[in-house]
């Protein structure tokens, strides 16, 4: 099948299937005579793989691991601590959201909005008023 095929069965755009190929995540496609990319139904499967892990929250260097882990069938205790630390990882960015989201709805509370030019949300990205 073409790019398009792949990218429209796997869910992942022509695009990102070229950027993949050119960071290394997965191997170059087998080319036509004319220098169109072919792929099989192995690399759709990767490329559904590489979508459900990015999906997750999975960084390309994570990604990269978990696919050596998945196709080489190493140990399942790999991919246990790097799904833990994946998610120790993620529950600190959910904290600082939360923290972010805490501070701009202070903020949005502040804001008188209409037609006064004074506006707290600006002074703080301005860097004027420290955050509340």
């Amino acid at each position: 099948m073409n790019i398009g095929q792949a990218a429209r069965a796997s869910g992942v755009s022509a695009k990102m299937i070229r950027h993949y190929e050119t960071i290394g995540l997965i191997v170059k496609a087998a080319r036509s005579l004319s220098g169109y990319r072919h792929y099989q139904a192995r690399d759709v499967h990767t490329l559904r793989f590489i979508r459900r892990a990015r999906m997750a929250g999975f960084s390309t260097v994570q990604i990269k691991k978990l696919l050596s882990l998945w196709q080489d069938r190493q140990p399942a205790r790999e991919v246990k601590q790097l799904a833990a630390e994946h998610l120790i990882d993620l529950q600190a960015r959910i904290t600082e959201l939360e923290s972010i989201a805490q501070a701009l709805t202070q903020l949005i509370e502040h804001c008188h909005g209409g037609e006064r030019p004074e506006c707290p949300i600006l002074d703080n990205l301005a860097g004027d008023e420290p955050a509340r």
